[in-house]
């Protein structure tokens, strides 16, 4: 039976956020999640900070988020970025929206079955011919383009101005209406999706580097598709500014005058869950130490049986899981139920502080720990795009292969000194994340200007 209670506070919330997209200057749009007690809260309604969010991929929340706070960042706070800023919403500068905010009562069961589908065969190894294929079965075969779809053309049916897509989905509706639409291609993979409406006036792509524009322009031809390769920018991956202000205060210097800080993440749907086990149950040894060589943070994000595995983990290896704000603790964990407040504290607590990070190679981790300066050890990758962000950061001298099975063998090699300049490979790696060609580093910008641009 529909909610009717809920449909209202849903027509509420849909009301602000269309007065708000349909006159700010950056209009932004993706599919990553639903943030509905956060939006409540934010408009003053009532709302339950207990209420879990659906979470499809932080990627896709965090690339909207850090293109909105780009545009919201006033310029005396850009020359302070080595510290903690909170975003400051400017809903004339930009606004971003995701519609799975807005799907009605009687359709949230699409939604629901969607991320416990991914979250299933996030877990299970048996279903990895699935899993590679999770991204095409879940967003196409299943019915979320028609959830979606009624809430994102009432919000954007007055929107004139070019619209900043974040995901395949959204874009290709609304360029299909004639929206003027910036679609950002997220990783350094062309998905067929992206070449839907490809040959339309109205969009242009933002692509990662020179060989994605080639790829894209490739396929685009392969498919019929005749594509103008001025619709087609290279502008590097949208990171957030704060995240690249946090490499200010960082040295590879660092590591020679205190432990490793590990950073060790999952994604959006609790992916890599058996390698990330094995690497806790190894790496605690380390932590038990005196002195202790490394000092570890989880990310846990909404997952709540990673939240439990971690507890239990540290609770078997006797070690405490010490508050967030503790710097110098040996281990700590982020976790909740909440993605705009669990994305803050990635910003605030992990990236300004980790020397490495632990993950599988997706384009929200990868991209922003690079960015802040921190090498990266990969775990297994959940498709064609992520072994190519792999092997990008692997060009890059940033990142290689997370020995799973021997994790605390590779930290502890990792660390010795036996390079050129009496470097270890974490401060080799690390000084190259701190040197990374600007294209990593300013996508969010380039961008904004390329919609800014669009006349």
């Amino acid at each position: 039976m529909p909610n009717t209670l809920l449909d209202s506070q849903l027509d509420t919330l849909l009301a602000q956020d269309r007065r708000f997209i349909e006159s700010t200057e950056f209009p932004i749009v993706t599919v990553s999640s639903s943030f509905r007690e956060d939006l409540k809260q934010f408009y003053g309604m009532e709302h339950d900070p207990n209420m879990r969010d659906v979470v499809f991929s932080r990627a896709h929340f965090s690339m909207a988020f850090a293109m909105a706070v780009e545009a919201w960042l006033p310029q005396k706070d850009r020359q302070h970025l080595e510290k903690y800023i909170a975003p400051q919403p400017n809903a004339k500068r930009a606004w971003f929206i995701d519609p799975t905010n807005y799907v009605q009562s009687k359709d949230w069961s699409k939604i629901q079955t969607i991320e416990y589908i991914g979250r299933k065969l996030a877990r299970n190894s048996f279903l990895k011919w699935v899993k590679d294929r999770i991204d095409t079965f879940a967003r196409n075969r299943l019915p979320i383009t028609t959830a979606i779809t009624p809430p994102l053309l009432h919000l954007f049916q007055h929107v004139h101005r070019p619209i900043i897509s974040l995901h395949y989905e959204v874009g290709n509706i609304l360029a299909g209406v004639g929206k003027h639409v910036v679609q950002v291609v997220t990783d350094p993979h062309v998905r067929d999706q992206y070449l839907d409406h490809a040959d339309l006036p109205n969009i242009k792509f933002c692509v990662f580097d020179e060989k994605t524009k080639s790829d894209f322009l490739e396929k685009a031809a392969l498919f019929g598709k005749h594509v103008d390769e001025k619709r087609v920018i290279v502008t590097g991956p949208p990171v957030c500014p704060r995240v690249v202000g946090a490499r200010k205060k960082k040295s590879i210097h660092d590591l020679r005058r205190r432990p490793l800080r590990i950073c060790i993440t999952t994604g959006g749907l609790g992916t890599n869950k058996e390698e990330v086990r094995k690497i806790l149950s190894e790496l605690l040894d380390l932590v038990r130490k005196r002195p202790e060589p490394i000092h570890i943070l989880c990310y846990a994000g909404t997952q709540h049986d990673f939240t439990l595995m971690i507890q239990d983990i540290a609770k078997k290896e006797h070690i405490t899981i010490e508050p967030l704000e503790n710097e110098n603790a040996k281990f700590r964990l982020i976790h909740g139920k909440h993605i705009v407040e669990l994305n803050e504290q990635l910003i605030q607590y992990a990236f300004p502080w980790a020397d490495v990070f632990i993950t599988k190679p997706s384009g929200d981790m990868a991209y922003d720990a690079a960015a802040a300066g921190c090498s990266l050890l990969f775990l297994t990758p959940w498709g064609e795009w992520e072994k190519n962000i792999q092997e990008v950061f692997e060009q890059q001298g940033v990142g290689r292969k997370a020995e799973i099975e021997h994790i605390k063998t590779q930290v502890n090699v990792l660390s010795v000194r036996a390079l050129h300049n009496n470097e270890s490979w974490f401060e080799h790696a690390k000084e190259k994340a701190l040197n990374l060609p600007a294209l990593f580093l300013h996508g969010s910008e380039n961008i904004l200007n390329i919609a800014k641009e669009w006349k």
